[in-house]
């Protein structure tokens, strides 16, 4: 009895060493789990904690538990490894074997028998040596992000305090343009004190005139009724002789009774002035005013155009098929905070669908439209090329980009997509298909486009609209110089429109 319990604990060493050993040289892909209050999967009354997994049993088992595959030489072959949490995972779905290699190609963990046949010749490693080699990639992407955070931060400060260098560098040019224009006020100011000068010495002569010729005339009134007092007097002598005498001496002394003709100074003359001043007037505030804008134009223009990012080189070939765009593509979702009250926005926020005149109890936000029914993307696209694809459904539905400054709570035309300079647009209503921008509107030669593949070249200052419906046409092309980033933006105008961000495949 002694000899052969020495046995069996000799083979219980043995088969120990063995396990040890397979664990060893075994040492499984699937340690990147944690190993802890991994429970035991046959303790019934609380369980203990696990000390190995078996692959092949897809079970737990806690040091009790695992005897039998220590000591049973049955279990020899079973795969122990440290406990899992999803062991049941570390199986092929199909041949029932460890996961042990990954497919660098396909991206996923397969065993041995998908590695030589439905992975053969693929680039296949252990799935230790892969993870070491991702781990590595995600070490430099992870290295690449934190510089790329860093210098996004530090654009950000700089953006920040250029924000205020703004702020001063427009305050001083705006007060040398007050002192510019008080130069021109000052100048006008005393043009007018001039002109009214003059007009007050017209005035004044003129008054001077007419007083005088008043004066003169009050006077030869005085005389002729000195004269005509006189005649009255005369006219009751009775005696002839009397009379003739008295009239020889009057008619000696007497002064002309005439009256002169006196002209009435109505001041006609100063229509010349009205004239002389409306002309130089008017063409002064076209000076003005024209030469002001024109020299802002040349500014801005030229303002726009240096301050456009350079990041994408002006050589690269322009995308042709299909497959080239999806190159670019990127992914986006509607912005809820943006959303009109009678667009709901489902599927992960990737879907907008017009229900009015059901309304939704969307919060109050100062982004929300509150006019055009109309909604925003999260995110924008900003330097580089970016392509999406969206599908349109129903009369009414539209697509473009915009300035993330857009009004949105106004009524104006201006407010919609379809009405601003900043905005370019496609869609869909009573007569047709049409491309807008800055209230223009092109007819498009086509008659019915379910999706639509969008393409900006921000670098090119271009925005395409594509029909992927079938074969991939172009639409419509418009050319602009971009000053801010772009978001896409929908207008659905129609109840039960419906717009819907795809994945391009």
């Amino acid at each position: 009895m002694a000899t052969l319990s020495s046995g069996k604990e000799e083979n219980s060493k043995d088969f120990q060493h063995n396990a040890n050993k397979k664990e060893e040289t075994e040492e499984s892909p699937v340690q990147m789990c944690e190993t802890q209050d991994v429970p035991c999967d046959s303790c019934m009354d609380g369980p203990s904690k696990a000390i190995k997994s078996c692959l092949t049993c897809l079970v737990s088992y806690c040091e009790a538990h695992l005897r039998p595959h220590v000591e049973n030489t049955r279990f020899q072959n079973h795969r122990l490894v440290d406990p899992l949490h999803d062991v049941d995972c570390r199986i092929c779905e199909v041949h029932h074997l460890p996961l042990e290699r990954f497919c660098l190609v396909d991206g996923c963990c397969v065993c041995l028998d998908c590695e030589s046949q439905a992975h053969r010749g693929h680039t296949i490693a252990p799935v230790g040596e892969a993870r070491t080699q991702i781990e590595t990639e995600m070490q430099k992407k992870q290295e690449e992000i934190n510089q790329n955070n860093s210098a996004a931060g530090k654009t950000i400060a700089k953006l920040q305090s250029n924000n205020e260098l703004i702020k001063a560098s427009v305050q001083e040019v705006c007060e040398f343009v007050e002192q510019q224009f008080a130069s021109v006020q000052a100048a006008v100011k005393e043009a007018r004190r001039e002109v009214l000068e003059v007009l007050e010495e017209e005035q004044r002569r003129a008054l001077r005139q007419a007083d005088g010729i008043q004066a003169h005339l009050e006077q030869k009134r005085t005389e002729l009724m000195k004269t005509l007092a006189q005649m009255n007097k005369m006219s009751r002598i009775k005696s002839d002789v009397d009379f003739l005498q008295e009239y020889s001496e009057w008619r000696k002394a007497a002064s002309d009774v005439g009256l002169p003709s006196v002209p009435i100074n109505r001041m006609d003359h100063l229509t010349s002035y009205v004239q002389a001043l409306t002309g130089p007037t008017q063409e002064l505030c076209d000076v003005i005013l024209s030469s002001y804008r024109d020299q802002l134009s040349m500014f801005l223009k030229g303002g726009t155009k240096s301050s456009k990012p350079e990041s994408q080189s002006p050589s690269l070939a322009d995308p042709e098929t299909r497959d080239d765009f999806l190159k670019y593509t990127i992914g986006l979702t509607f912005d809820p905070d943006t959303a009109h009250h009678f667009l709901r926005v489902t599927e992960d926020n990737r879907k907008l669908t017009n229900t009015s005149p059901w309304q939704h109890s969307y919060p109050d936000h100062h982004e929300r439209f509150e006019y055009w029914r109309q909604a925003l993307t999260s995110q924008s696209v900003y330097s580089g090329r970016h392509y999406i694809e969206v599908e349109l459904s129903g009369e009414g539905s539209h697509l473009g980009v915009t300035y993330k400054s857009i009004d949105r709570k106004a009524e104006h035309g201006t407010c919609c997509i379809t009405g601003n300079d900043f905005s370019w647009c496609v869609g869909r209503n009573s007569r047709g298909f049409f491309a807008w921008h800055a209230g223009l509107e092109t007819s498009l030669e086509v008659t019915e486009v379910k999706r639509i593949g969008l393409f900006v070249d921000f670098h090119k200052g271009s925005v395409s609209f594509y029909d992927v419906s079938g074969p991939m046409e172009l639409l419509h092309r418009y050319q602009a110089d971009f000053i801010e980033p772009l978001y896409v933006i929908v207008w659905l105008s129609k109840k039960d429109n419906v717009v819907c961000l795809v994945n391009a495949e």
